[in-house]
């Protein structure tokens, strides 16, 4: 059974082979998912130098993140975001990676600490069509983000880092290389329009290297690091 620090020396590996066709040709960040996992398991990626944490489940992160805050630990919000945890999450976040609604946004603004630099966001497209999934549905997706962007600008405490999908989880590869197509169109689009703008957030364990090809610069990875959760969750399998 090969170790944390080799599967991420793997990772690394195949980061690096999958941006020569990159299609931003932009650095790749590293997200380690860590839902469902301990803190030695953190500690133990953190070592050998991953900086960035995502996390699904709000009260599983808060305990963590006490328990490890002498780390200088980037730490990301990935699942669905209720109305009631906003207060929680716009406190103890680095990132989020899952807004999809200008409600969410204004309760994340309006209990962002101000002693802390913007709350960096991205928001989520829904490509896939799933009702299971959240985010904007991508053919929806010009519309709604023109009314999102206008709405951040009466928000100050968040800033528009770029967009973020989960493909369908389906065996059918051409259907999950059309939605990295259609999400780097919209990102470079984006990209082109707003100075912030500056993540493509689409790519797990079971196909980061196909995403980065088309064009993602963060990839979230969780299964691939780790390996098995010790605490089985629902959702998407980072």
């Amino acid at each position: 059974m090969s170790s944390i620090s080799q599967n991420i020396s793997q990772i690394h590996d195949d980061i690096q082979e999958a941006s020569v066709i990159n299609a931003s040709h932009e650095k790749i960040t590293l997200v380690a998912v860590s839902k469902g996992q301990n803190f030695n398991k953190i500690i133990e990626a953190f070592d050998v130098g991953i900086l960035n944490f995502g996390e699904n489940y709000l009260q599983e992160a808060l305990d963590k993140k006490k328990q490890l805050e002498k780390f200088p630990i980037q730490w990301h919000f990935l699942g669905p975001i209720q109305s009631n945890k906003c207060k929680l999450i716009a406190e103890n976040f680095n990132w989020v990676h899952s807004v999809d609604r200008i409600k969410v946004m204004k309760l994340l603004n309006d209990n962002r600490p101000s002693n802390v630099p913007p709350l960096n966001i991205c928001i989520q497209i829904n490509t896939s069509g799933e009702e299971t999934k959240s985010g904007i549905p991508i053919k929806d997706a010009k519309i709604q983000l023109i009314e999102l962007i206008q709405a951040l600008k009466e928000l100050p405490k968040l800033k528009l880092r770029g967009i973020m999908s989960i493909p369908s989880n389906i065996e059918n590869i051409k259907q999950v290389v059309d939605e990295f197509k259609a999400m780097h169109i919209l990102y470079s689009e984006l990209k082109n329009e707003i100075d912030t703008i500056d993540t493509l957030s689409m790519g797990m364990s079971s196909d980061f290297k196909l995403a980065i090809e088309y064009g993602s610069n963060l990839v979230r990875i969780g299964t691939a690091i780790f390996g098995a959760r010790a605490i089985k969750t629902q959702g998407d399998d980072n």
